[in-house]
């Protein structure tokens, strides 16, 4: 058995488009969709309520607004699968997803003498905005990822979640939760095994103007939560991971002219981009402000953190 943990919040339309790709695996065992809402208020619970019978695979559960650390938990604390995929919501992924995480599995396995490898699959994202057709993304050099443990598109032993603790509940805000346990996963001995034959295709809505003050505000979270994630496990690396270096406080505040190039003296340009039909590269210009804006939060709630702890 295998289980698919799917927290959700408030993304029905592009639910619906991932629950449909998940119910139509070619996968040859038995397997179980646990949606795990969290509070979600846009009928996300009255919709599979009423379209059961459309999802025989989905067993849903609900909680109230606490995060998707929490979400996760709950939903491998309710498995029943001895193997967890983890993906998001807003995640379309392709027939064979399941059965190229499972082959991937089985081939890292055999190759140990205990045929018990400690290791877990990590599949391919590709970012996309076509809610239409979000799997005629092809795939973009912006889509390589360098993290070990990243909740989007992974399965892993559900012995292997359990014994590392899971998730940490720290993190109630956006970030990082992932990262973090996959710093302990990886202090347990875990390997990755890339499965870039496991496909997801990424929605988001293409960039718009209106969107930035809600993209400003989750890089503050990400930074609240990067402190967190540093505070646990005090190292280089985390520090790199999480913006927290001088570096990257000289990077960004030159880029940004210390900040003179923000989401108002970039507006004409931005919009511009957009009517060009350019949203991802207007996306990639307004970053400049987002990571300026990121590396100035973390250095605030670091300074915040070490004046609570003396």
């Amino acid at each position: 058995m295998w289980s698919v943990v799917i927290p959700t919040y408030n993304r029905l339309p592009i639910l619906q488009k991932c629950l449909r790709a998940m119910e139509a695996q070619d996968f040859e065992l038995p397997y179980e969709i646990v949606v795990v809402d969290d509070g979600s208020t846009d009928r996300t619970i009255d919709f599979l309520q009423e379209h059961a019978d459309e999802f025989p695979h989905v067993k849903l559960f609900q909680q109230d607004h606490g995060g998707a650390a929490q979400a996760r938990n709950l939903g491998v604390e309710v498995s029943a699968g001895e193997i967890i995929v983890f993906i998001d919501s807003d995640l379309v992924v392709i027939p064979s997803f399941l059965t190229a995480h499972h082959q991937a599995l089985n081939q890292a396995t055999s190759q140990t003498k205990s045929g018990n490898a400690k290791v877990f699959t990590y599949g391919r994202v590709i970012n996309t905005c076509n809610f239409d057709d979000p799997t005629s993304e092809p795939f973009k050099v912006t889509d390589m990822s360098r993290a070990f443990f990243a909740t989007g598109n992974v399965a892993i032993a559900k012995e292997h979640l359990v014994n590392a603790g899971l998730f940490d509940l720290a993190f109630r805000q956006y970030g990082w939760e992932d990262l973090e346990l996959g710093v302990r996963l990886k202090k347990m001995g875990l390997k990755l095994i890339p499965c870039p034959k496991a496909i997801g295709y990424h929605w988001h809505p293409a960039f718009d103007l209106t969107q930035i003050p809600h993209l400003i505000e989750v890089e503050q979270q990400r930074a609240r939560m990067g402190v967190i994630f540093y505070q646990k496990h005090p190292t280089w690396e985390v520090r790199l991971m999480i913006q927290m270096t001088w570096l990257h406080w000289l990077l960004w505040g030159l880029l940004s002219v210390g900040g003179l190039l923000n989401e108002h003296t970039m507006r004409p340009l931005l919009s511009w981009l957009i009517a060009q039909n350019k949203p991802q590269l207007a996306l990639e210009l307004a970053r400049i402000f987002l990571n300026w804006y990121n590396v100035k939060a973390v250095h605030q709630a670091y300074r915040e953190m070490t004046a609570v702890n003396g």
